[in-house]
């Protein structure tokens, strides 16, 4: 007698199904030790000089030795008569060159992702300057901002325009070091927004095309809702830079004439300079609390405009 040994079909509804693993939900695909030298590096660059410094803007010290003397550095801080003009200047100059460096990288982009002649050639050349030293950016600047023997103002003379003192004008000096910290810094802000760019599914261009849509309105309606997500890093990475400047301006200017282009950072050297170890201290603080304030409120409400979208 032959014996059936096929399977049934209620035998192979009856075989268990093997699950496959499931990863919870929030937990880590990684080992936490993978986390660990991380960690530590951010532990020791970060948290570390972060608390020391928190603490030494609560004492009067030196080299040698410290004492404890409370709030008493925060109080003489604020009574500095330079420190409302440079938290002044601060932000103008932070919200100046940020605004400058997203309306121009986002226009450069544009241009770059357009189908023009050397188009990597000029996106190289674009990002040059970013790479060069802010220190070797001001010395150079300031030859050619020279109201004098100035390569600018002579070439202004050229076509019958006199060039102002742009770094001895109080009412240039910061202004002049904005704009050079835009030239310098616009580069970057284009590539991010190039990658933004780039990152659009052409298919959303074809089709306005095909309705008939300029490239004007395609900029509004696409470009520039879907490179939401680069504007978001342009502008916070450009407030953080403008809002902690300081080698450019001191390069340039020392924050002068006078106190007219310091900023926070500027008379946080001074005081160093002087001996003040502890009000410096406290000024970093300060300056360290001013950033943290504007930019983790800005960074989550663009971060949550770009989740809701």
């Amino acid at each position: 007698m032959t014996l059936n040994t096929a399977p049934t079909a209620t035998a192979v509804r009856q075989v268990p199904q093997v699950a496959h693993p499931k990863r919870r939900k929030g937990k880590s695909a990684y080992p936490y030790w993978f986390y660990l030298p991380a960690a530590v590096i951010y532990t020791a660059l970060f948290l570390v000089p972060t608390v020391v410094s928190f603490f030494f803007s609560l004492t009067r010290w030196n080299l040698n030795e410290f004492t404890f003397i409370g709030l008493d550095n925060f109080v003489q801080f604020f009574q500095e008569p330079a420190l409302i003009k440079g938290l002044t200047n601060t932000f103008i100059y932070g919200i100046v060159t940020s605004v400058l460096k997203i309306v121009l990288g986002m226009l450069l982009a544009v241009l770059l992702t357009s189908q023009i002649i050397a188009r990597g050639y000029l996106r190289s050349v674009m990002f040059f300057p970013v790479l060069l030293s802010s220190i070797g950016v001001g010395i150079v600047f300031t030859a050619l901002m020279d109201p004098r023997n100035g390569m600018i103002n002579e070439g202004l003379a050229a076509i019958g325009i006199q060039g102002p003192a742009w770094l001895t004008d109080p009412a240039w000096a910061l202004l002049s070091v904005a704009l050079v910290d835009v030239w310098k810094g616009v580069g970057l802000a284009t590539v991010i927004y190039i990658a933004g760019i780039v990152s659009i599914p052409q298919e959303y261009f074809e089709a306005a095309k095909m309705d008939g849509a300029s490239s004007f309105k395609s900029f509004f309606n696409i470009t520039l809702p879907l490179a939401r997500p680069a504007t978001a890093t342009v502008i916070i990475l450009s407030l953080i830079g403008g809002l902690r400047s300081f080698d450019l301006i001191w390069a340039m200017t020392k924050g002068g004439p006078g106190f007219t282009s310091d900023v926070i950072a500027s008379v946080i050297y001074k005081q160093y300079q002087a001996g003040f170890y502890g009000l410096s201290t406290a000024g970093n603080v300060v300056l360290f609390l001013i950033v943290t304030a504007i930019i983790l409120p800005l960074s989550m409400f663009l971060n949550r405009k770009e989740v809701e979208q």
